[in-house]
């Protein structure tokens, strides 16, 4: 009899020590017994666009009454720290961890494997290895993409404009951006363009790869290269110098002028929809259970038309498209319809 219960208090204290072992990572409570969640949220640069995507999430779960604290990293454009903020993520265990664009997500996707890693503004997350299915989460791992209708973009570009010749640069170490190439492949091939490419490695090369291609191109079309919008300014600076148009597939990042035409989805709504798939897993979802998600529906989108650009370039915007468009840019100043 005194072994039995010897065996039993034993068998009791192994199942007490293997629960606190699982929930060592689970959130703490606050002063009031509500949970206190910690969410990492790691973006690969800072700029206008992914700001608004982290703000977002961050919006979304204050507003669901979420209590949290956040731990905001930067990669400044390197694999490395991207690689860093992983561990740090995995090491200090955040309840869930973000990754705003393809390069963190990758990361983090890579290195935590017992803690949700949600991606955000991922072009291609079957291309990046993120998932296997867009209709379903990858073992830990599940997000939102921002992919674009390029061709759409380019055909759009050509019948304003008049080009002829379209140029692209694009951050070949980024996933997403070689992903987007091929597609801004078979736009100019649907619109008859010729394509000139300029490859660059980080955002110091932006503006000498500007001075590089402007001599051989009529246009440049920008997809949501996050290392190309991080120096957007420097760029423009070539072309409005030459007096070549621009199209951005980021509106966010062409909101301070430059841009002939912007056209995409909102990226602060895009945080928010990131932020609705944080929240659910809050609240017990499994990310394998959770679609990648898409912004479709056409509120989710902006049009923008920059026409001290247009007037920079001797181009007029038929007024059927201005008709179209909820953001106006004139005389230096931004207006949203």
């Amino acid at each position: 009899m005194k072994f039995l219960k010897t065996v039993t208090l034993f068998s009791a204290l192994c199942t007490m020590f293997a629960f606190l072992g699982c929930n060592k990572k689970n959130a703490a409570t606050t002063s009031t017994g509500e949970k206190n969640f910690k969410i990492g949220i790691a973006k690969i640069v800072q700029h206008v666009a992914l700001d608004s995507v982290e703000q977002g999430i961050i919006d979304v779960l204050n507003e669901n009454g979420v209590h949290a604290t956040y731990d905001l990293q930067n990669a400044n454009g390197d694999a490395n720290t991207a690689a860093q903020i992983a561990m740090k993520y995995r090491d200090e265990g955040v309840d869930v961890a973000v990754g705003v664009a393809t390069p963190v997500a990758l990361a983090l996707a890579n290195t935590i494997s017992d803690i949700p890693v949600v991606f955000g503004t991922v072009t291609d997350p079957l291309g990046a290895g993120l998932v296997t299915s867009l209709d379903h989460g990858e073992g830990n791992v599940t997000g939102m993409s921002d992919a674009i209708p390029t061709e759409q973009h380019i055909a759009l570009f050509k019948e304003l404009t008049g080009i002829k010749t379209l140029g692209y640069i694009y951050t070949s170490n980024e996933a997403n951006s070689v992903s987007s190439l091929e597609l801004v492949k078979k736009g100019c091939e649907a619109a008859g363009l010729n394509l000139v490419t300029q490859a660059i490695t980080n955002s110091s090369e932006v503006k000498q790869a500007a001075d590089s291609i402007i001599g051989r191109v009529d246009g440049l079309y920008l997809t949501t290269d996050n290392t190309v919008f991080s120096a957007l300014s420097s760029l423009v600076q070539v072309f409005q110098e030459n007096k070549k148009p621009i199209f951005s597939g980021d509106v966010t990042g062409a909101q301070n002028g430059g841009c002939l035409v912007a056209s995409g989805f909102n990226y602060y709504k895009a945080g928010r929809a990131t932020g609705e798939m944080v929240l659910k897993i809050l609240n017990g979802a499994k990310p394998d259970s959770i679609p990648v998600r898409f912004m479709t529906d056409p509120s989710d989108s902006d049009l923008l038309f920059d026409l001290d650009a247009a007037k920079n370039c001797g181009i007029t915007i038929p007024q059927e498209y201005l008709d179209r468009a909820n953001m106006i840019f004139e005389n230096g100043k931004l207006t949203k319809k």
